[in-house]
């Protein structure tokens, strides 16, 4: 599991595709340990912000820092051992077994032209384990449902003993059953092993549930950030979503819970 915590942050990123401006001036930090959510429209730049701090697009100003180093000063490899990268609805050859998906997580820690040690084995094994993926482990992909596939998705970065993960929508096209299913294994992942999560997610209320902090984008900018109580607001989703709602509280969590209606509804 991951050897040490690890802490994000965000200063004065701007990004943009070509011509056309997505994040402006974000700042953002994010301790060790925590369970961030990321909230807003569509187009708000909830996956760019993800892809930034996962060094996967270069921001036009500003920095991603990693425990205090500037995250593109770092070596890939480095940065793969440290940070694990969980883009929307991953594809990889549907002929690979679970074992085999899993074990690419390996190669950030494996010598260049060196196989798996011993040492790699028994981390992919702990992670099948940690995972529930024991009865998995020769099925191919092809033959698992989606809440199975997104389950080997985050064992693969899991086996990477990563310290910080991003997720970006890990739960969209799942039914609710493997929504929550996936949702616990990644709060485990975060309560258990200290991992560092930081996740994109449509649902307010799995947000609200499973996240002890939200940040609202709006129009590629922080418009919210702090506990879940503080941005499930009735003002924060006018502004944030355009929606009118009405906030309650789930009796078992005590979370809050969203009950929205379009701002121009009639009925």
């Amino acid at each position: 599991m991951p050897a040490a915590e690890a802490e994000i942050r965000v200063e004065g990123i701007t990004a943009a595709y070509a011509e056309s401006p997505v994040l402006e001036g974000v700042d953002i930090h994010i301790a060790a340990g925590e369970m961030v959510g990321i909230v807003g429209r569509n187009g708000s730049g909830k996956s760019t912000l993800l892809k930034v701090m996962g060094r996967l697009i270069k921001p036009r100003r500003g920095a991603v820092y990693l425990n205090g180093t500037d995250i593109s000063s770092l070596p890939t490899q480095r940065v793969a051992q440290c940070m694990a990268v969980m883009p929307q609805a991953p594809a990889s050859p549907q002929q690979l077994t679970v074992r085999e998906l899993i074990g690419y997580g390996r190669y950030p820690h494996i010598p260049w032209l060196q196989r798996f040690g011993i040492r790699d084995r028994e981390v992919i094994q702990e992670t099948m384990q940690s995972c529930r993926l024991e009865d998995f482990a020769d099925r191919q992909l092809s033959t698992l449902s989606g809440g199975e596939r997104q389950k080997a998705w985050i064992a693969l970065a899991l086996a990477q003993q990563p310290r910080v993960m991003l997720l970006d929508e890990p739960v969209t096209f799942l039914d609710l059953g493997h929504q929550l299913e996936v949702m616990d294994l990644i709060a485990e992942l975060n309560h258990m092993h200290g991992i560092t999560v930081v996740i994109v997610l449509h649902d307010l209320n799995l947000a609200a549930r499973y996240c002890s902090r939200l940040i609202a984008l709006q129009s590629g900018s922080v418009y919210a950030d702090g506990p879940t109580e503080d941005v499930i607001q009735e003002d924060v989703l006018r502004e944030v979503f355009g929606i009118d709602a009405r906030i309650g509280f789930d009796p078992l969590t005590h979370k809050p819970v969203c009950f929205p209606y379009r701002l121009d509804a009639t009925v």
